[in-house]
Order: structure tokens, then C-alpha cells, then sequence
């Protein structure tokens, strides 16, 4: 039996989708609210078994890795704020570093790792 190839437009227009029907127009939304175009909502329902159990699994993967995310930034913020309560005239993470343990700067930089893999990442701030 020959493998099913997939076929990465229809993949990337049912990760983008909404499955809510909408009563105004008949077809389903992308995630930013604009309705499919009957030619996307035609090509959605033309997914194969293979493709709809990819966007399942992309999903299911995408939805773990945003909660591994979200724990990595609470950890992140609960470690740093931890240093600035100890060092008040710390302004930025960049002065806290210098003083955490080994253990904590290596768990830092494990969170920075997990929390904000392209290195930006925003903590809370209060003055």
C-alpha cells in the first residue's frame, strides 16, 4: 500500500482553523477570527484521515509544549524575584545573576532555555 503524502496547505490551514461553524458565512474561521473562504473551507474538508491525525498530533504537541512553556516562565519569575527580594537594589535580572548559587544559575539557564528559546522573554517588573 503506498504511503499517503501530506499535504503541508491543508495542514497549516486546519492548525490556523476554528471549527466553530459561523451562521453568517457557513464555513469555519481562522484563529484570528476572519471567516475561511469557501475555497479554504472546501480544501479543509478535502484532509485526509492522515492529515487530520497530523494536525492532532501537531496540536497536541503544540498545546504540551506551551504548558512546559508557561510552567518554565513561573519557575523563571518565582527563582529571579527571589534574588531581588534579597538584593532591593537590583534593577535587572543581569544584576541578580552574580549573585545566585551555581544550582540556581544553572537552573536558570535550564528555564531561559525552556521559557524563551529565541531569548527574549518578558519577567515581571516593579518599581
Amino acid at each position: 500500500m503506498p504511503e499517503t503524502e501530506l499535504r503541508i496547505e491543508i495542514i497549516a490551514l486546519l492548525l490556523d482553523a476554528d471549527f466553530k461553524l459561523r451562521p453568517d458565512t457557513n464555513t469555519w474561521s481562522h484563529s484570528d477570527g476572519r471567516p475561511f473562504t469557501q475555497a479554504e473551507q472546501t480544501t479543509a474538508f478535502q484532509a485526509t484521515r492522515a492529515e487530520l491525525e497530523a494536525v492532532a498530533a501537531l496540536t497536541a504537541r503544540n498545546a504540551a509544549a506551551a504548558l512546559e512553556q508557561d510552567k518554565a516562565v513561573q519557575a523563571l519569575t518565582k527563582l529571579v524575584l527571589s534574588y531581588f527580594a534579597r538584593h532591593p537594589e537590583a534593577r535587572m535580572v543581569m544584576d541578580v545573576l552574580p549573585h545566585m548559587t551555581e544550582e540556581d544559575r544553572t537552573e536558570y539557564e535550564r528555564l531561559c532555555a525552556i521559557a524563551a528559546p529565541d531569548g527574549g522573554i518578558y519577567l515581571p517588573y516593579e518599581d
